[in-house]
């Protein structure tokens, strides 16, 4: 659990509270210690089920509101709804302004989350923001464990400037793959800007949801000549059903991923976990010291 692990690495204890279910679904929070005067940080990701974990966030910070607790802050490592950062049409909503809204409408007045989909979403707020990334903690995981000839690969353009960052720790070209999507969960690589010929290659994302976009930049790297040594690395494993299967491809090597996203299915040898943890803790640190997390990385 992401928050005992937060709270292992400042050496203070998880607050104790109850999240509970109403036999119609409705949720049913209790905080279980005062919080009066308190500095309080709620660690929820907004992971699926999305919608239940966002009302039980919601529901915890207007209990430590109505407590009377001095300053709310949220930690949520995966932002969910993120991907809905504007209107593809004349009748849609922008979901992610709404979850901006609602965080702050229970009294959220600083936000922590890590690798959002989108940058532009801080300006959503009015609250602060501050969006952690978990391209050093990955980057340390991965510098001893890579094959020579590498390409540092990003599966969309708009991933170039994540893929940028993981090039500069390890000195490495960026690949970039065009795509065109066909569903919510199927896409389909166009062209390759960039040589992988007789390279490995390392896809990174902020996100793998369905595999969808992993398993195509897969194929298409190894029809473009790449080597079969494929890494894969994003900040966000959500793994919904049928992601492993679609990853499960004998040039895959690694699938690496962090613990902003509770994951069940650990018993899958390419599957490796990281946590950050160590990361969250230090940025809590510095908030609680007045400091700048300028110095984090």
């Amino acid at each position: 659990m992401l928050a005992e692990a937060i709270a292992y690495e400042l050496d203070v204890q998880v607050g104790a509270c109850t999240v509970d279910r109403f036999p119609d679904g409705e949720v049913a929070v209790q905080l279980l210690e005062p919080v009066r005067r308190k500095e309080v940080f709620l660690v929820q990701s907004t992971s699926p089920p999305v919608n239940d974990h966002l009302v039980e966030l919601l529901a915890l910070a207007d209990a430590c509101r109505r407590a009377a607790a001095a300053r709310i802050t949220a930690i949520v490592p995966y932002f969910g709804y993120a991907r809905a950062d504007k209107r593809h049409g004349r009748r849609e909503p922008i979901t992610a302004r709404v979850a901006a809204d609602l965080l702050e409408a229970v009294g959220i007045a600083h936000v922590v989350t890590v690798d959002l989909h989108t940058p532009q979403i801080e300006g959503f707020f009015h609250a602060a923001v501050d969006s952690l990334t978990a391209v050093p903690t990955l980057c340390r995981e991965l510098r001893d464990r890579l094959p020579p000839g590498l390409a540092v690969v990003s599966p969309d353009v708009g991933r170039m400037r994540f893929a940028t960052e993981f090039a500069r720790c390890f000195g490495a070209p960026v690949v970039v793959l065009h795509k065109r999507r066909e569903s919510g969960t199927e896409t389909e690589v166009t062209h390759i800007v960039g040589d992988v010929s007789r390279r490995a290659c390392l896809i990174v994302d902020d996100m793998i949801s369905t595999g969808g976009t992993v398993a195509e930049s897969v194929t298409a790297l190894l029809e473009a000549g790449a080597r079969p040594e494929i890494i894969v690395a994003a900040t966000h494993g959500l793994l919904l059903p049928g992601a492993r299967d679609k990853l499960d491809h004998p040039a895959v090597r690694e699938v690496l991923v962090t613990d902003t996203v509770a994951i069940d299915d650990r018993n899958w040898p390419q599957l490796r976990i990281v946590s950050i943890a160590p990361l969250i803790a230090g940025a809590l640190e510095r908030f609680l010291a007045d400091g700048s997390i300028g110095d984090l990385y």
